[in-house]
């Protein structure tokens, strides 16, 4: 069953603080199957063990299991034993019954020997969206995996006795390497909170410039999209990045980053979807109609570049994010002035008919009356009828926008307020092209 993502029942370990690093953390291995010369994945290790468990809660936490199975070696193929494989790291989202999400991290590597030898995959189960401290504790993971299997849990028992630390802050850790000695680990959360399940850097080297801007038009309109590369870590990355670009919107349909194989019938969903799908399962989709197939695959026609030059990841994901936070700023931004009849703990009334005529610009109009028929918009503005004066990142922007309006208008004098979407100046030149692909410009 699929809502949003796959859908599954919640975790039956002792409840933990919000604010913990992670649930459990489990070894996938694969084994070969009695009888046959194949191999299928199975869970080797758990840890902690969630112990004290009825019968119906076992067999529930089997099934949550299972899953995970899928999403770690989702290629659906006969593995052999390999010589030589490189490690890549990738996330998945698990939904729960009560539409709560988990994220699953998952890093595939081959263990320590001599050899042919099968792959095995760690993944670690959290309430926490943080793809990039992850990738780090994953990278101390791998370290100590090449030592010993045994080296591993301390780390991850001192790990998930750590407070998960606030944006832009730092929580150390402190963990024993035999003939190193203690070790003292610095994970530090992005100040930016927003950002930090996030990196842009694979989904503008697979797509070109204009190439994201029509992908962020068929996202921002609830279309049916599939994102297809070889690579899992790709197929993750990129589709975390164009959800990324819908803020302060929230996809609120299927997203899977990463299809298993056993459930490529869910291409078939007639409903809006982002999915990541292995190139390998091409003619399983390519059928389908009324659909966007973007092929991330390097080497793919017209679809690998590498066109923006950012110093650093972090730079790179504040330029974009703006870039397309100023969209929606510059169309949607006005939202607040039509909200009537909000006072004290009454609920305000969104007037959808005088916002979609009070567009700054008649060429906009025709995209905002397609945008507040979106369930996102929808989600969005009851949050904002519940609660009128809400503060954040998006309102800040907001707030900009309409101080430079009216130093604009200063300037030029009464009458002449024609302020263009390069009011935010060091992403003129993406909202320029982003209006023009969505048709507004």
């Amino acid at each position: 069953t699929f809502d949003r993502d796959l859908t599954l029942p919640q975790p039956t370990a002792p409840a933990l603080a919000a604010t913990s690093f992670f649930e459990y953390l489990v070894v996938v291995s694969l084994g070969k199957k009695r009888g046959q010369g194949t191999y299928e994945p199975q869970i080797t290790y758990q840890f902690p063990k969630l112990a004290n468990m009825g019968r119906s809660q076992r067999e529930e936490e089997e099934k949550s299991l299972k899953a995970i199975l899928l999403f770690c070696f989702p290629e659906g193929v006969n593995w052999a034993p390999l010589t030589e494989y490189p490690s890549e790291t990738f996330s998945f989202v698990l939904t729960e019954v009560d539409g709560s999400r988990r994220n699953g991290y998952c890093r595939r590597l081959l263990p320590r020997g001599k050899g042919a030898r099968a792959p095995e995959a760690y993944c670690i189960i959290s309430r926490v969206a943080c793809f990039g401290l992850f990738s780090k504790i994953f990278d101390e993971v791998e370290k100590r995996r090449q030592i010993s299997m045994a080296m591993i849990y301390p780390f991850m028992q001192s790990l998930r006795e750590a407070p998960f630390p606030a944006p832009g802050n730092t929580v150390t850790i402190k963990s024993f390497i035999p003939e190193s000695g203690t070790e003292i680990i610095s994970l530090t959360r992005p100040l930016d909170s927003w950002l930090e399940h996030v990196d842009f850097r694979t989904l503008f080297r697979c797509l070109t410039n204009e190439e994201v801007l029509k992908v962020f038009a068929s996202t921002v309109l609830e279309r049916r999209i599939i994102f297809m590369a070889e690579e899992l870590s790709t197929l993750s990355q990129v589709l975390h990045a164009v959800a990324a670009l819908l803020y302060p919107f929230t996809w609120q349909h299927t997203f899977i980053s990463i299809v298993p194989s056993v459930l490529i019938d869910v291409v078939m969903a007639p409903t809006p979807y982002l999915l990541g799908v292995q190139r390998n399962k091409l003619d399983d989709v390519i059928d389908q109609s009324d659909m966007l197939i973007v092929d991330l695959t390097e080497g793919a026609e017209n679809t690998f570049i590498t066109c923006v030059s950012i110093a650093s990841s972090e730079e790179l994901n504040k330029v974009v994010s703006e870039a397309f936070l100023s969209f929606f700023v510059k169309t949607v931004g006005h939202f607040s002035s039509h909200v009537k009849g909000s006072s004290g703990r009454q609920p305000g009334v969104f007037q959808k008919k005088s916002f979609c005529k009070a567009s700054e610009h008649k060429a906009s109009q025709h995209f905002v009356k397609r945008f507040v028929q979106t369930q996102m918009f929808d989600i969005f503005i009851q949050e904002v009828e519940r609660r009128p004066t809400q503060e954040g990142f998006f309102h800040k922007k907001i707030a900009e926008y309409q101080e430079s309006k009216k130093k604009e208008k200063a300037k030029r004098g009464e009458g002449a307020c024609d302020v263009n979407v390069g009011v935010f100046r060091q992403n003129n030149l993406i909202c320029h092209m982003l209006l023009k692909t969505t048709g507004i410009d």
